[in-house]
């Protein structure tokens, strides 16, 4: 029986998780994830989807703040004898220390065909890059940003009308997948870790909330796909009347004018960009719930015509 520590902690992790507990020569002995912290309008402290699913399966749940500094939080790992690690967006990076202590190694669910996207937010920028296609990597892990040797690899096409909420939602089981062929092939030594090409390394940064205002100056078509891969969040937005107005689903087509001037189209309003229009199919403004553009617009006096704020 395999003694196995996961280490994850938003949706994306939870599929990955219920395959381990599936597996009958596995034993998911601890999971570790993200202190619990406040989320949603009301600041309300909120447990991880992957807590969530160890407390009801009545597994140990540990939220350390981290393992560099902290020669406690090192031991308290090592004590549960873990044979492997698998880390699905977890969130914390693992020393040395840590990587050292399983016997089997450390195995890392990725959301894209390494070496392509290695870091924080691998799906959002596949999505900002217009690839047309995309996959889930298991790696083992070394201690650089996603550097290490590759298991398996799994491809997934990526949709026009995509964001990063049904993305995630397709590798996270396309992930969960395939880490059930690859662990048994691990544990029988039956997989040979393949390095990673040197030609074709990508990475990606942090999200920030600020990454969300449009800038009307870029084309149209990256400003739509940006529309999709910040949903769920930041969201994509503009500014109008010094109001946050989000742009919720939108679509490039051509046009000229100067960028950030309110036109109409037919089906609808649209705004001019540096490379063509970007047709507002749904908007939210601030206090208010996601409303047709179209709607929107008969409801705001002046909107046709307007220039936007970048």
């Amino acid at each position: 029986m395999c003694r196995v520590v996961f280490m994850g902690t938003p949706d994306f992790a939870v599929p990955s998780l219920e395959v381990l507990l599936s597996l009958p020569d596995a034993a998911v002995v601890g999971v570790y994830t993200q202190p619990d912290r406040p989320a949603g309008r009301g600041g309300r402290v909120q447990s991880s989807p992957v807590k969530r699913v160890a407390l009801r399966e009545g597994i140990p749940v540990y939220q350390p703040l981290g393992f560099r500094k902290r020669a406690e939080n090192v031991d308290l790992l090592r004590d549960l004898r873990p044979d492997l690690l698998v880390v699905v967006a977890y969130g914390l990076i693992l020393p040395p220390s840590v990587l050292a202590i399983p016997p089997m190694g450390s195995l890392n669910v990725h959301a894209s065909l390494l070496p392509r996207w290695r870091g924080a937010a691998p799906i959002t920028f596949a999505l900002l890059e217009g690839d047309a296609v995309t996959g889930v990597t298991i790696m083992l892990m070394d201690e650089g940003m996603d550097t290490g040797p590759m298991l398996t690899r799994a491809q997934e096409p990526i949709r026009a009308d995509d964001t990063t909420a049904s993305l995630s939602e397709r590798l996270a089981r396309l992930g969960a997948a395939t880490l059930r062929e690859t662990l048994p092939r691990w544990a029988a030594g039956k997989l040979t870790p393949t390095p990673q090409p040197e030609e074709g390394v990508t990475y990606t940064r942090l999200v920030r909330k600020e990454d969300g205002h449009i800038d009307w100056s870029r084309p149209a078509v990256a400003i739509e796909r940006a529309v999709r891969a910040y949903q769920p969040w930041p969201t994509a937005f503009t500014l109008w009347k010094g109001e946050p107005l989000k742009v919720l689903k939108a679509m490039a087509l051509p046009g000229t004018g100067v960028p950030g001037a309110v036109v109409a189209v037919p089906g609808g309003v649209a705004v001019t960009t540096g490379e063509g229009v970007l047709r507002l199919d749904e908007v939210q403004p601030a206090g208010r719930r996601p409303i047709p553009g179209k709607a929107f617009v008969t409801g705001a006096p002046g909107f046709v015509g307007a220039t936007l704020a970048e």
